[in-house]
Order: structure tokens, then sequence, then C-alpha cells
């Protein structure tokens, strides 16, 4: 029944009038698709109110007006004396205070003194800009004759936008396509939660107020629900079909104790917090079904360890294990920490990444292939076509939120139904864990090893930074290694922020051979300077970075992390950042550097850094402050993309839908079912 909406759910967006292919490739790079269902997902921002006012008496410097205005003269723009002067349209309101109409392409003249001849009245719509000049408007956003004024919207959705892209093309393209669906609802049979769901986008589409857009409105509560059911229907029937008869395989033997010599040659004791993650783990090898598994572990909290003991209980039964990494140089740092380790068990532990090629590359598929290797550790390279598993027992991905629900089902088909250990080290409120990770088991190291010390965190402003670079030379000259972060990679007129080729510069002056990385770099230029940053006899003392260094590079030796514009960052990036020292024994310090202008709430992210290093706390905190949808979104930490959910609003909302995702009925599950198309929600079962 609701089945026919779809049909004009997945139509190209370049057929809808007044698109076409260009126009519809750039909608793409804005809303992540090009069909009109992403369009309809994708809601307006704010609205922008324009009644029509008599005069601009008692408006504010910035204000977006729409007001009648009498033309009263045009003065002709051109170029005088090497300075372009736009052209102006001399008009008065009601009560005959006077405006100016500015434009800057004087090509149009003729066009803009035929659209507002001398003595008419038109409806104009702008900004309003106050200068000794008087009241000014430069290229209002609507001019129209009075009968016309309908065509300007007494409230304006303003959506999120892209290159190429103008308000007029969104609202163009929002009426078009309500419109087609109006016309195509009346012959439709479309069920009653459908009619439901189109009306509240609607609504959201051709908000009234900003009301109509708060988190908490009726209408985009109501989305915020239907998406959070699809996830949470989505997370049910994984964890369903995890668990059933279907999903089963053998519980293995193990031939030989390694576990025990693992332990033995550790150079530390496991925290409490380890070894309990570590039994979890093995309990569920004693099971028929296959381990999903979480473990989540604030940064420097021996996740990896974890991870390795897994690997090496796996390996007694003679079962091979692959380690999955985001990054290169993190599987690199991995497989240099893990193989020594493998080498002293007698385990054959080996590296692919997508740098193998030829020969080499095949002498590793074929180990693979024969069971030699044990441990293997990579990218994505370890799930490409050409590889095979003798026995695949169990796969460790690393930071799994960058790992999608495809990537995932790739390399669990290389076995028969493996066991799955995801690790993060970007902690999310435990409020969220179960509804976020419903269809998994969730380990928490909540400890740190002994011997870390706390790392000492400080907030200075920015204006204090020559004085810091004087209070780290002694501490570089005793040997200390520095990270200094920027938030851009070039200096740009558009901002104050110091940029990381600026401040690369400047402290090449104080600390020769000081080091740079940022993305824009060729990834193994990139990848030399991180890694002879990290090597211990290495003259690199300092290394300027943007956030590429956030997550994949690790080096003991670093005791000092200088995060500048400490105040544009989220709490989340910022511990992440801090979490690059402290990794040694030695006592290390994190120096938040705040800018002029910031705000009270940028103060606040920065206290909470100061006051606490738990990631857990950072991320309630974190939570509490925001409040919209992108704490767990890819513009963070890459997790879930909500289109509609906001996390600290709809907190209630989730556990409302996972209740009702575990407990519906029929009818429940043919609308959760709609919604997963909708919401495009993948499981594994493909329902």
């Amino acid at each position: 029944m609701d089945n026919e909406i779809f049909d004009f759910f997945n139509t190209d967006l370049q057929f809808i009038h007044g698109v076409g292919p260009v126009l519809a490739s750039k909608f793409n790079e804005v809303l992540g698709g090009r069909r009109v269902l992403d369009f309809l997902l994708h809601i307006p921002s704010y609205v922008r109110p324009r009644e029509i006012l008599d005069s601009v008496v008692g408006a504010q410097n910035g204000d977006t007006i729409t007001i009648s205005l009498q033309i009263k003269s045009h003065k002709k723009g051109g170029v005088f004396r090497g300075r372009r002067a736009p052209t102006q349209i001399v008009c008065a309101d009601k009560f005959a205070a006077p405006v100016t109409i500015q434009f800057f392409n004087t090509k149009f003249l003729d066009y803009w003194t035929e659209k507002l001849p001398i003595g008419a009245w038109r409806i104009v719509s702008g900004k309003l800009d106050f200068n000794s000049r008087g009241a000014i408007i430069n290229h209002p956003d609507f001019i129209e004759t009075p009968e016309n004024a309908y065509k300007i919207p007494a409230h304006q959705a303003i959506y999120p936008s892209g290159e190429g892209l103008t308000q007029k093309n969104f609202a163009n393209v929002r009426d078009e396509i309500f419109k087609i669906m109006h016309e195509r609802i009346a012959t439709y049979k479309l069920s009653e939660r459908m009619m439901e769901l189109l009306d509240a986008l609607e609504h959201v589409h051709f908000p009234e107020s900003n009301d109509d857009l708060a988190p908490n409105g009726t209408y985009v509560a109501k989305l915020a629900y239907s998406e959070l059911l699809a996830h949470q229907s989505a997370i049910a029937i994984n964890r369903r079909m995890r668990i059933s008869q279907k999903n089963t395989r053998p519980v293995r033997e193990s031939k030989k104790n390694l576990v025990d010599k693992f332990y033995e040659i550790l150079p530390f004791q496991l925290t409490g917090a380890q070894q309990r993650t570590i039994d979890e783990i093995f309990a569920d090898f004693k099971k028929p079904v296959p381990m999903m598994r979480l473990v989540q572990g604030d940064v420097g909290s021996g996740k990896t360890m974890v991870a390795m003991a897994a690997a090496v209980k796996m390996a007694e039964s003679g079962a091979q294990t692959v380690i999955l990494a985001p990054t290169d140089t993190l599987a690199q740092q991995h497989f240099a920490k893990l193989q020594p380790m493998c080498e002293k068990l007698g385990l054959y532990c080996d590296i692919l990444t997508g740098r193998d090629k030829g020969a080499p590359r095949r002498e590793k598929l074929i180990s693979l292939k024969s069971g030699r290797t044990k441990i293997a550790i990579g990218t994505h390279a370890l799930f490409s076509n050409d590889v095979e598993y003798k026995d695949l027992g169990l796969v460790i991905i690393d930071e799994q939120h960058r790992f999608g629900v495809d990537q995932r089902s790739a390399i669990r088909a290389k076995g028969n139904n493996p066991d799955m250990l995801a690790l993060s080290a970007t902690p999310i409120p435990r409020t969220l864990s179960m509804t976020v990770y419903g269809d998994m088991d969730i380990s928490i190291i909540n400890e740190k090893p002994a011997g870390r010390m706390p790392i000492k965190t400080s907030k200075l402003p920015i204006a204090r930074a020559d004085a810091l670079i004087e209070r780290i030379k002694p501490q570089i000259d005793n040997g200390a290694k520095v990270f200094w972060v920027c938030p851009l990679v070039a200096e740009s007129e558009n901002s104050d922020m110091m940029a990381a080729e600026a401040r690369f510069n400047e402290l090449n002056k104080h600390f020769p051979g000081t080091g740079l990385c940022h993305g824009q770099m060729d990834k193994k230029q990139r990848d030399g300077v991180m890694n002879e940053f990290a090597d211990v006899n290495s003259k690199m003392r300092v290394l300027v970075s943007t956030t590429v260094i956030e997550v994949g590079i690790d080096v003991p030796s670093a005791t000092i992390m200088v995060i500048e514009n400490a105040e544009r960052f989220g709490l989340a990036a910022l511990h992440q950042l801090r979490g690059r020292v402290g990794r040694g024994s030695k006592q290390s310090f994190c120096i938040l550097l705040y800018g002029n202008n910031v705000s009270p709430d940028g103060i606040k992210r920065l206290d909470v850094l100061c006051e606490t290093d738990d990631g857990f706390v950072i991320a309630e905190q974190d939570l509490m402050m925001r409040g919209v949808g992108e704490l767990l979104g890819t513009k963070q930490s890459g997790w879930i993309q909500y289109h509609f959910v906001n996390y600290r609003e709809h907190r209630d909302l989730f556990k409302l839908a996972q209740t009702a995702a575990m407990n519906n009925n029929d009818d429940d599950a043919v609308w959760a079912k709609t919604l997963r198309r909708i919401f495009n929600c993948s499981t594994i079962a493909g329902a």
C-alpha cells in the first residue's frame, strides 16, 4: 500500500520541473543524494520573517526587512578613479524616510532601471545596512510590484545550502515537490501512518516560525521518533538474527595454552577493567552464537592489549584473527607493537594494506589462505575480493565507527560466522550506549594502566602564545616532544585564527626541524612526517598539525599538547587530541589556547577539559551542552548521522523507540520496515 509513494521518493531531482542535471548535481553535494526523498529529509534550519513594514524607522542595522518603497531617482554606477561605484536606486518609504538600493554589477543597469522606474512603488526585501549615507539595501533578495507581494514569503524557510545553490532554488524545488505529491496522494491508497509522516514533512518544510523547527516542536519530534524507530528496529532485527539458531557456529576448543604465556610476557599488570573485559570476551567464545561486543575505553585505557588477548585466545584453537584499522599509519603502529609479542608466542603476524603490491602481496595472500598467518593487521585491504582465509574466527575493528555496516558485513563474510569485537576510543554517554548499540554487548574499560599520570590541563589566552613558547623551550631541550595543533591549514581573510602553516613558520624559528602535518599534504608525505616525529631518535621535537593526528599516531615520548583556538573544537575532539600525550610514564601537559572572541560556552567547554580527564564524563557534558545531532554524527565522531534527532532533547524518544522496536506487533513491524526504507537503515537480513 505505502509502496506506491516510493516511486516518487526515488525520483531523481533532475526530473523535477526547473532543476535539470546541473542543478541536481549541486543538490547532490549538499543533500548527500539527488532523490526527492533526499530533499524531503533535508529540512530548513531556521525561519526568516519577511512581513511588510511601512518604514525603516526603528529597524536595526543588519535586520532583514521587507518594505514598500517609492523610486525617486537613479544614480548610474561605474568605475571612477580606479574604484567601482555601485548603481544606486534612491527611494523613500511611506513616511518619506530615505532608503537606497545598491547594485554592484553595472552590466544590469538598464534591467534595474526598467524594473524600478521612477515614481513606481515596489516591495523590496533584503538586509538593511546603516552608514553615514543612511539606510541601504545591497542586492535585495526580493523585488516585487505591490500586486505581486504574495510572492515574497512572510516566513521564509532558510535551508542549509552550498555553492551554486540559492534559497530560491530550494523554495522552487520544495514547492514543485509538494505540488506533485498532493496530486499523487489523491490517487494513492496510503496508510494513516504514512499520511501523518508526509503531513509532518510538509509542516517542517513550510514552517511559520522557528518554533516549528525546534527539536520538541510537534512535527520535528514526530519525525525524530520515526527516524529512531527505523534505526532501533534495524538494531533489534540484527540482534535477533545474531542469536537465532540459523546464526550458530561451533564452539572452538583450545588446542594449546597461549593465553597464560601471553600474560607472562606482558611488561605490566593488566588493570581490573581490562581483565574483566577479557573474561567477558572469553565467555562469549564459549557460546554457540557469534560474539558481537563493543569495547569502549578512554584514550590510553589499554584496549589494544584486550584485543591482543582475544586474538591469542582465538589462536589457541588454530583460528585466525584480523585487526582492522581505519588508517595505514594506525595499522603500522599496531603491527609494530603486536608483532614482537606474536613472535615470542610463536604466532605468525602479518600486515596487509593498500600499499602492498605485486609479489609481496601475493605471498601474504598465500599465507592467509594457508592459515599460517594467525593474526593479520591491516586496513580495508583485508576484505578485498582476492583475500581468502583458511579459518577466520575473530574480526577486531579498531575505531569501529569508521567502518559502515556494509564494510563490517564484507569482512565477516570472509569466515563462517566469525566473532566480532569492536573497539572505540570515543566514549559516548552511558545513557545512549544501549540505544545506539542495542545489537551489541558492551564492555567498558574505565581504568588507566598503572603508572599513567593524569594529564595536567590548563587554558591560556592566545595572546600569551609567545610566553608559552619560552616556557616550553627548557622542556624541549631536555628531550620533550610537543604537538601543536591548529584548526586551519592556511590563513584566511575571513578568519582570525592562526593557521598551521603560519604557526609552523613561527615555531621553526625557535625550534629548527619542526614538522608540519595536515590533510592537504600527500598521504605518503604526511605519514613520513608522523613516523619521523614518532621516532625516539629523531631530531624533530615539535610537530605542528591540524586534527589529522586526532587518531592514528602513538608517540609515548610526546608530553606536551598545545591546541590553538581550542574554543573552536568540540569536547570530544579536544579530548581525543589531548589523548595523543600522556601515553608514557612521564608527566604530560595540555595547554588550551583560546582566542580573543571566545564565548561563555567556549570557556565552559575548556573548563570541563581542565577539570576532568574521564571521557565518559566529558561525553555527558558534551551531550548536555550542545544538543545538536552531531555529538555522534559524522562531523564530530562519525557514528549515526540523523536528520531529525537531537541527542539532548530526544533522549526519551530513544527509549520509546527502543521499546517499540523490541515489542512491535505485525502492523508495527510493517511500518518499521517502511521507515527503514525511508531512512536507509541496513539490517543483516536485509529486511
